[in-house]
């Protein structure tokens, strides 16, 4: 997930990416000003872990309140700075301002067992991403503190306003434990210095693979714990028996949303050869409906790629495609040089090899990628499962025991059967990823039981036990 954001005197040179126009200089944290940051949440965690896990949990649901106050105000600052449709900004922020049922779950998660404790690592790190940079920082900052840690977030510099906009109302709803939540900005030299800080006990990152490789790393070296969310090359499996018409609406989609910045984008779809010629015309006249605009034109289906380099990254890799002997249906044009934003058009391959680029790296980008099988259960599993990564996965046939058998054969966290698992999974699912997509597991209580540890409390047999343990 290529960024190119740059770094001007000090300051983050923040930049709408449909317009070039500049949104703002934020500055960059001093080693002084993580190490404030560290240091205050430290003392002010004690405080809030030995609050009980109740009144924690009331305080964080002042935080829905809070975004839900400034909506639309939010929403218009994710489509500026990222770049997103503003209707896919209004869903992020809907979803970031609605986490009753979700702290209601993060409170089970929490409750101990017996005389079998949950306590608090102390000070989690945060270091979220800017494709989804309001909802994706509480996803991993409400189960964190609500086991009892104190928190310093890392927003991603791509969308440093959004993140502080988050941090505020996480303080503002914990404003009686002062410290308790910090913030920090900049790129990923303080990320670095964030997560290598002594006094930090855990952290939690979503982003690509090779930057959670050097956290896993620099957190191993000092035996921290982490839950890594990673990237993906997700695939869709579409048997020839299957709703066509669904699973091109599905695979265009889930290729094309967020202009495709999503980690478990559609990135390889795998059609049956009998039902290709029909799937791929299916396909091209879906996406062709979408069209590259400004995110705050409210007709717009999708917006542009974060940034320049991005965008570079994913013509290469249609580049590439179509070099290695791919068709391309739609799209694959680069935009002329002078014109204004990060645009990049849909696009549709078909017939991509393999071995190419564009079906081994993360595109990251709005390009449905398609390739023909024999039709074949044994054939759809070994392609599929042909990838380092393993974020999620989809199966389309009309025959359920047959999408059964094949969806619990692929190694990917989360599955889908006649569906995109990111828009029908219940909270209660744990979001893994397998391989290189992931490194322990956020969401649902096997994931939000990670931001605490157990403690097992053991008496003498044949002793009284207290009425309680504090």
């Amino acid at each position: 997930m290529v960024q190119g954001v740059a770094i001007e005197g000090g300051a983050i040179v923040d930049v709408n990416p449909a317009t070039g126009e500049e949104i703002a200089r934020v500055p960059v944290s001093t080693p002084e000003e993580i190490d404030a940051a560290v240091a205050a949440a430290a003392a002010a965690q004690p405080a809030w872990a030995a609050t009980p896990l109740s009144a924690r949990i009331k305080r964080l649901s002042a935080v829905s309140r809070l975004l839900a106050e400034q909506h639309e105000e939010l929403a218009r600052l994710v489509t500026r700075e990222m770049g997103k449709t503003i209707g896919e900004a209004r869903a992020e922020v809907s979803g970031a301002a609605d986490k009753a049922e979700f702290l209601c779950l993060v409170e089970q998660a929490n409750l101990g067992a017996a005389l079998v404790l949950r306590e608090p690592h102390g000070v989690v790190a945060v270091c979220a991403p800017w494709n989804f940079p309001v909802d994706e920082i509480l996803l991993l900052a409400l189960p964190a503190l609500a086991a009892g840690n104190a928190l310093v977030l890392k927003p991603s510099e791509v969308a440093p306003l959004c993140g502080a906009t988050v941090a505020a109302a996480l303080r503002d709803a914990l404003h009686a434990f002062p410290g308790v939540v910090g913030l920090v900005q900049g790129d990923g030299r303080v990320g670095a210095a964030l997560v290598a800080h002594p006094r930090v006990g855990f952290v939690g990152m979503t982003g690509s693979s090779a930057t959670g490789a050097a956290i896993a790393q620099a957190a191993g070296g000092a035996l921290k714990r982490a839950v890594l969310e990673l990237g993906g090359k997700d695939a869709m499996i579409v048997f020839a028996d299957a709703d066509l018409r669904l699973a091109a609406r599905d695979a265009v989609a889930n290729s094309l949303s967020n202009a495709g910045q999503v980690c478990c984008s559609v990135e390889r779809v795998y059609v049956d050869a009998g039902v290709r010629e029909q799937f791929e015309a299916l396909v091209v006249a879906e996406a062709r409906g979408y069209a590259a605009a400004d995110g705050m034109d409210e007709a717009a289906r999708m917006g542009p790629l974060v940034s320049r380099v991005q965008r570079a990254h994913v013509h290469a890799h249609v580049e590439a495609a179509v070099r290695a002997g791919a068709r391309c249906l739609l799209g694959g044009e680069l935009p002329a040089e002078e014109a204004r934003g990060n645009f990049y058009p849909p696009t549709v391959l078909a017939d991509v090899p393999q071995g190419c680029v564009a079906m081994r790296e993360e595109t990251f980008g709005p390009v449905v990628a398609m390739s023909a099988f024999d039709g074949g259960e044994e054939s759809a599993v070994a392609l599929a499962n042909d990838s380092e990564y393993g974020l999620s996965a989809c199966v389309y046939s009309e025959d359920i025991e047959r999408a059964a058998r094949v969806a619990a054969r692929l190694h990917a966290g989360q599955v889908g059967i006649n569906n995109w698992p990111l828009e029908n999974a219940p909270l209660q699912c744990p979001w893994v990823g397998h391989k290189k997509s992931g490194f322990g597991f956020h969401s649902g209580a096997d994931g939000w039981r990670q931001f605490s540890v157990p403690k097992s409390i053991i008496f003498n047999p044949g002793s009284e036990l207290p009425q309680s343990i504090p």
